[in-house]
């Protein structure tokens, strides 16, 4: 049996790999990529792939057909009785376990008694954290998160950020992050657009929180999630690769800007890494599993001047004849919106909802148990905007909704394909040929389990790459 550390290194294929190792010879990831036992991972989630579907299948070992997980802030208490994730199993069965930022995991466990840490995904509800004393750094994780959804929020006050850094004591910032958090502030004056890198900055300072309770800890099994290389992929791919499009409506200013931002997100992802690696060096009863649950790959795309949010959650609300108190509003990811709306008042905001359209066309939505609804806008570039609820006209002012000046002019230049990557490292590998294995993402948690030696359940598939396990 080994530790596992299971790094969460989201949307990111090995396409990516590959450039970046190449680009960054002397990273950490091109100076140990033979020694990587290298899998190609296949997501067989059905339907339109993203984050929320494709990670519950790699924790839960059941594809997007039997776990119906589909957006944030579900109720899970159904789907977790029977497909649990693997923190769970893992808790339940005596391993010691840590958790920090995986989807869907807000929020806590009633039992704590079986784990090191929890740290809750930013899409939580609420800050709480185990143990306490990181709930400090939740709060401006949170709020780092809700203001960098699309366009960057420069009223987010970087400079109290970095004041509070020095005052989070025992959390594990280092010296090295707070300059390098000091120098983004720096750069940020002198070039305005590298906001955009503040997502990424955002992961720098949560992998510090996480690699202190990871050595003060140590836990037999560990999860740290990241999406800021994904974030990077979506806005930027055009940037890095345009001649990978049949018509790429980008300027070369555009282009020349953002062109090294992918490596820019990876080079940070590379940093955390090379911590990871030299700590299982050090500890050679762990092992590092670097995973995606999907991949990205470009698709044409135009730049988006501007997309439609609701901006003000009240006026919305009110169009749609709900008062303050029949709703609250959940985080989301733009353009995706979250509400959860009192039993009382379901049946009416669904009736409205299913009747307001954009320009002649119905808003998408989907309702969840437990009363939550998930509203998807975000149309691009709108010449026009007609509201209209029942029939009626509503004025966009009234609406609560606005179309946003989107201001680096980023549309999605790449999204989901099912294919991504796993990589193991242990200094005691081998070098091995570059080519990769295939492996389905339904297979990573019973791989984990039978690692641990803990009874995979009849649900769970068998492993078909028994030769190659990467554990």
């Amino acid at each position: 049996m080994n530790k596992l550390i299971l790094f969460e290194l989201n949307e990111v294929p090995i396409r990516i790999v590959d450039y970046f190792r190449g680009a960054r010879p002397s990273s950490w990831i091109a100076r140990n990529y033979t020694k990587l036992k290298k899998f190609t991972t296949v997501s067989e989630n059905q339907g339109h792939l993203s984050p929320w579907n494709t990670w519950p299948t790699v924790h839960r070992g059941v594809s997007n057909d039997r776990h119906f997980i589909a957006d944030f802030n579900q109720d899970l208490s159904e789907v977790d009785r029977e497909f649990p994730p693997i923190w769970q199993l893992l808790s339940r069965s005596g391993i010691r376990t840590g958790l920090f930022g995986s989807l869907h995991s807000y929020p806590l466990p009633s039992d704590l008694s079986g784990y090191d840490f929890y740290i809750p995904d930013v899409f939580a509800a609420g800050s709480e954290c185990f143990p306490d004393r990181v709930e400090a750094f939740q709060e401006i994780n949170l709020r780092l998160s809700r203001g960098s959804a699309r366009n960057v929020d420069p009223g987010v006050p970087y400079g109290d950020v970095l004041k509070g850094l020095r005052g989070f004591r025992g959390l594990g910032f280092r010296l090295g992050t707070i300059a390098d958090v000091g120098g983004q502030i720096v750069q940020e004056k002198l070039d305005p657009w590298k906001t955009v890198r503040r997502r990424t900055y955002q992961s720098v300072l949560a992998f510090d929180v996480f690699y202190k309770l990871l050595r003060d800890k140590q836990p037999d099994f560990v999860t740290f999630f990241t999406n800021h290389v994904a974030s990077s992929m979506h806005r930027y791919w055009a940037a890095a690769f345009p001649d990978e499009y049949e018509d790429l409506r980008y300027d070369r200013e555009w282009i020349d800007t953002y062109d090294n931002e992918i490596l820019f997100a990876m080079g940070k992802a590379d940093k955390m890494l090379e911590r990871l690696g030299r700590f299982v060096d050090t500890h050679p009863e762990y092992k590092l599993l670097v995973t995606s649950s999907m991949g990205q790959h470009a698709i044409e795309c135009e730049p988006v001047e501007t997309q439609l949010y609701i901006v003000d959650h009240g006026k919305f609300m009110s169009m749609l004849h709900l008062e303050p108190g029949d709703y609250a509003v959940l985080p989301a990811m733009l353009p995706q919106f979250n509400y959860a709306i009192s039993d009382a008042k379901t049946s009416l905001f669904e009736n409205n909802l299913r009747q307001l359209r954009v320009n002649g066309e119905l808003v998408g939505y989907r309702q969840h148990e437990g009363g939550s609804f998930s509203i998807d806008l975000g149309q691009p570039n709108l010449k026009e905007t007609a509201i209209s609820l029942n029939g009626r006209s509503v004025n966009i002012v009234e609406s609560g909704m606005d179309n946003v000046v989107i201001e680096d002019k980023s549309s999605s230049t790449a999204y989901h394909i099912p294919e991504g990557h796993l990589f193991s490292y242990h200094p005691s590998h081998h070098e091995e040929p570059l080519g990769e294995h295939e492996l389905p993402t339904t297979e990573i948690a019973p791989l984990i389990l039978r690692n641990f030696g803990v009874s995979v359940p009849g649900y769970m598939k068998s492993s078909t790459v028994s030769d190659h396990l990467p554990v």
